[in-house]
This record gives structure tokens, sequence and C-alpha cells, in this order.
């Protein structure tokens, strides 16, 4: 693979992902094998040490059994496909739902060129996993209402936000449901007519 010392990116992905008790190494090299192999390793293990010696990097804390990860690598815009693909492997492993946060560093920025009117091309993407859609909404939803509680509490006290946080609640409610039937409608018993035609796609989980 080509080195990617010159690439126009330090992209940060920064997350804890709560896997299932029965999940191993196996299962997680192969859930993100789309980011080791993005990074040119050969494996998990070669690639996942971060650019910066101060950040764990990919880690598997076997006692916790969650995936942490603080890892820097340098790379394009391609890379959101490669932990967009990561995140459907990690849905599959996953026994939570979790943030992961992706951050975009434009490394051929420079901040001391007075002259310079161009502006960095910095990019932030927040991606979810989850074992279902229904776990990775309410963590959407946790996140959202946090986010949102932090920002009115400067101006009304917390016990006034209840019905701010019922209004996110429903939102979330309207679309968990029409998910929901989306899934079920038109959907043919398990089993029956020709291979590879078992109605609608499996609806890509929300990150």
């Amino acid at each position: 693979m080509s080195s990617r010392y010159d690439a126009p990116f330090e992209i940060h992905v920064h997350g804890d992902v709560p896997l299932r008790e029965d999940v191993v190494f196996d299962q997680i090299q192969e859930a993100l094998k789309p980011l080791w192999q993005y990074a040119g390793g050969r494996s998990l293990a070669a690639a996942a040490e971060s650019s910066y010696e101060d950040e764990p990097g990919i880690r598997f804390d076997a006692e916790s059994h969650t995936l942490q990860i603080c890892w820097t690598v340098n790379g394009d815009e391609d890379f959101r496909q490669a932990v967009e693909d990561a995140c459907m492997g990690l849905n599959e492993i996953a026994s939570a739902g979790a943030p992961l946060e992706v951050s975009f560093y434009d490394t051929e920025f420079d901040e001391e060129d007075e002259n310079s009117e161009e502006e960095a091309r910095d990019d932030f993407l927040m991606c979810f996993v989850g074992p279902t859609p229904a776990a990775i909404m309410q963590v959407q939803r946790d996140l959202l209402v946090q986010d949102v509680v932090q920002v009115m509490e400067r101006h009304f006290d917390a016990a006034e936000l209840g019905d701010v946080v019922a209004s996110i609640d429903k939102l979330f409610t309207q679309r968990f449901d029409a998910l929901v039937s989306s899934m079920q409608l038109g959907k043919p018993p398990r089993g029956h007519g020709p291979s590879g035609h078992g109605g609608p796609r499996k609806p890509r989980h929300l990150h």
C-alpha cells in the first residue's frame, strides 16, 4: 500500500464499544479489518498503535469486554467509507449502542501563514454502532438530550426542561416506529422464495 505520510488529513477515531461476552479476538480483528487495512497493516495488531505515542491506539479490555479506540491514522476523504464498513462489522459484535467520534485534521493548513486566506478543511463525523437499530437510536437520543440540556441550562434550570426532553423522546419514538413499520411491510416469511430474494434488504444501521 502506498505511503500515507503525504495524506491531507490526520484522522482521529475515538470511542468505547461494549462487546458481547462471547466475542473472541478473531471477530474483533475481522470487524475492524477496514481500519487496519486502511492503515496498511497485515493484521489488527500490526496497525493497532496510533500515530501518537500518548494515545492507546486500538485495544480490547478483556475485563470490561470493551473495545477502546483512541487512534490516529493519516488518510484522505476515502477513510469515511472505511469507518462506515468498520461500523457495520462492529454492529455484529457490539452488546450495546455506542458513539464513535471521527475527527479530520487538515495537515496542509498552515496556521502560521498570515497571508493565507484559506480555511482549514478540518471536519468531524459522529458514527453510531450497536446490535440493533433500537440500541443505536437509544445512544443517539441520549447524546442529543445531553447536548440540548447542556446548551439550555445556560438559560433555564434543569427541572424546567422536562418538556424539551419529552419532545426529543417523541421524535425518536416516531422515527423508531417508522423504521419498524418499514422493516415489517412486505416481508415474506423466512426461508421462502428463491435464494437471495428474501424481501427488502436489511436496513443499514444508522450512523
